[in-house]
């Protein structure tokens, strides 16, 4: 028996259509670095999709499932490219401005990508490559920048206003498959070349609505998102989508990323909500210890990318913010699991709860694996790796314009779930506690520490600003850790009491004996700590280590 239901497809044109009309008065605001920031509505924004999609379909020649590429900062003009090329059939492709260049030019090569829309600003990156970019014939330039970069060196070269301008400000959207493709990223190829996931309209779709669920993000349009966490970094963590959805404002901070203009822009737009990494926070923090800002009007910070220190989460209370983890991936499009406590507990009794990576929505079906391929129980001290499936969740990698999709055996699993690297244990409630990077549990003499934990110790000193860890070989133990600290300006902290200061919280056999203190951690294109690097220094003699 069949239902009697209506089957409408969940797709990108029916969040830009909705947006446009219902929610028309929303509007994305964009930080210029000049008196006054840049405002469109959202339904300028929808009619100015609309001229897009009709200028690369009539000027361009996008006419079916191409691939366009984007390399831009957060603002108005990438969002109207988020809604108009997967809303006409082409499929998006957000491009890490943070990659190496050689990263860049494999991933291009690999999507076949036919057009790229750049930031003017970001021309001396893109210029270099295009004559190793053989798909691409048009380039399509927006905001300020040195066009001559381009001289010689680009296919066509279009003026993203010039080239919208005049044309209709509606469009006939063709009714698309919901299991099409409509948008794609590329994973920052820590371990091998970057592999592609590519997102259905349908899994975009779904995910929209769980980022404005209210055990998600919870926004409605009486909030405004300040949304740092860039729009190449899975789609912005699905919130153009979400907010486009739902008529939530959008503040975005284009290129203006340091911790002064954060801050001002915070002080000044006064948004309710927020999203970034934990470095984004942290230098934040700084900023207004040094400069106090009003940040009172942030109610709530969503946090991922990785683990957030406890201490950042009570700095922050401290001023009114509530920082709120998320966990999640590429491959999770990316919402995996979101730390909200369960109702009615008190604020001490919220805090266990607060320190996790939080439960799994309804989309998101979690189990962890033991090293034998075992199933562990969600009791809140077995661990394993964490393997993942769901309706946003990806099932295999692009294959490129030739290949059949892939599905590596260390990142799938026989029977399809996402095998997703990350150690930890499940309470049961189902809260994710995650305690490594299943790379970076270190082995010492047949048990394992987590590095994260470390961390987390280590930086709730006062004087400590960063703190990474890694193993290192050791004779006696296999594996010991290797504590990488940065103090904070004028701090006085050596090894001798970070250690004793460690020995509060951690095990003693867990103590690191390695310390050495840089001026920064490396870091990832996406701002995670860089720890295959921190590994390569250690080894190469690099690094100024005292073994205690």
């Amino acid at each position: 028996m069949l239902s009697t239901m209506q089957d409408v497809p969940l797709t990108v044109t029916r969040i830009l259509t909705h947006g446009m009309t219902i929610h028309g008065k929303s509007q994305v605001t964009t930080w210029t670095g000049e008196p006054e920031p840049h405002r469109r509505s959202f339904a300028e924004i929808g009619r100015r999709a609309s001229q897009l999609a009709h200028a690369l379909r009539d000027e361009l020649g996008v006419d079916g499932d191409q691939r366009v590429a984007t390399l831009m900062w957060n603002n108005s003009e990438h969002v109207e490219a988020y809604l108009a090329i997967p809303s006409m059939g082409a499929v998006l492709h957000t491009l890490n401005l943070r990659l190496p260049a050689e990263q860049l030019v494999w991933i291009v090569n690999h999507a076949d990508d036919k057009v790229v829309l750049v930031n003017g600003s970001l021309l001396p990156l893109l210029a270099p490559l295009l004559h190793r970019l053989p798909s691409v014939e048009h380039v399509v330039v927006s905001g300020p920048g040195d066009r001559s970069a381009l001289d010689g060196v680009a296919p066509r070269v279009h003026e993203y206003e010039e080239l919208i301008a005049g044309r209709p400000v509606s469009y006939a959207w063709p009714e698309l498959d919901e299991r099409q493709a409509a948008a794609m990223c590329y994973t920052s190829g820590t371990t091998g070349d970057p592999k592609g996931v590519v997102y259905s309209h349908r899994s975009i779709y779904l995910h929209s609505m769980q980022v404005n669920m209210a055990e998600s993000m919870g926004l409605t349009d009486k909030d405004t998102t300040l949304v740092v966490v860039p729009q190449f970094h899975v789609n912005a963590w699905g919130l153009p989508h979400a907010t486009f959805m739902t008529g939530v404002n959008m503040l975005m901070p284009d290129r203006f990323l340091q911790p002064a203009p954060l801050a001002d822009m915070i002080e000044k737009e006064r948004p309710t909500h927020a999203a970034a990494v934990p470095t984004i926070w942290q230098g934040l923090l700084a900023e207004v210890t040094a400069k106090p800002r009003d940040l009172s009007s942030m109610a709530s910070v969503t946090i991922g990318g990785a683990a957030c220190p406890p201490s950042l989460m009570e700095a922050y209370d401290k001023l009114g913010v509530r920082l709120c983890h998320a966990w999640g991936m590429t491959e999770t499009s990316p919402l995996g699991t979101m730390s909200n406590p369960p109702a009615g507990l008190t604020e001490e009794q919220e805090w266990p709860y607060r320190i996790t990576q939080g439960r799994f929505p309804a989309g998101v079906e979690a189990r962890l694996t033991g090293p034998g391929g075992e199933s562990l129980p969600w009791d809140g001290e077995s661990a394993g790796e964490l393997e993942v499936r769901g309706n946003w969740i990806a099932g295999a990698y692009y294959g490129g314009a030739d290949g059949e999709d892939l599905r590596p055996e260390d990142k799938f699993s026989e029977d399809g779930w996402l095998k997703t690297g990350d150690v930890g244990v499940i309470s049961a409630d189902g809260y994710l506690t995650l305690t490594d990077r299943a790379k970076d549990v270190i082995k010492s003499g047949g048990e394992w520490i987590s590095s994260v934990g470390l961390e987390n110790a280590i930086m709730a000193h006062p004087d400590v600003a960063e703190a990474a860890v890694v193993a290192v070989p050791d004779e006696k133990w296999g594996e010991r850790p290797l504590a990488t600290v940065v103090l904070k300006e004028g701090a006085t902290a050596d090894y001798a009491a970070l250690r004793t200061f460690l020995a509060q919280s951690v095990a003693k056999w867990q103590l690191p004996e390695r310390w050495t203190i840089v001026p920064a951690v490396p870091k990832t294109s996406v701002g995670k700590f860089d720890k295959k690097v921190i590994r390569r220094q250690y080894a190469d003699g690099e690094l100024d280590v005292t073994q205690l």
